[in-house]
């Protein structure tokens, strides 16, 4: 198995990493090793993700039509019982 060494590592990022370590009962190593896991495939996933979504979403965009006449009386009338409603 490889080994990295990480140079210039703010002080305040390893004692996060310490702190997030001890919170996780893992060693300093073990949680680096899990973050870097995290965040690769974390990033892949919600690329994927992001880009689906965003396709969807302009595939809409300027096609949905409102059913609502302006009727803002229907839509109040419609609303949960009790619930004040100011037009």
């Amino acid at each position: 198995m490889a080994s990295l060494t990480i140079k210039n590592l703010p002080d305040s990022m390893l004692r996060d990493l310490r702190k997030a370590a001890e919170r996780d009962r893992r060693s300093l190593t073990q949680e680096i090793i899990y973050l870097l896991d995290v965040a690769l495939r974390g990033r892949s996933r919600a690329t994927t993700a992001n880009e689906s979504q965003l396709t969807a979403w302009r595939e809409l965009a300027g096609k949905w039509e409102s059913d609502d006449s302006g009727d803002s009386d229907r839509i109040a009338k419609r609303r949960t019982p009790g619930r004040e409603v100011d037009l």
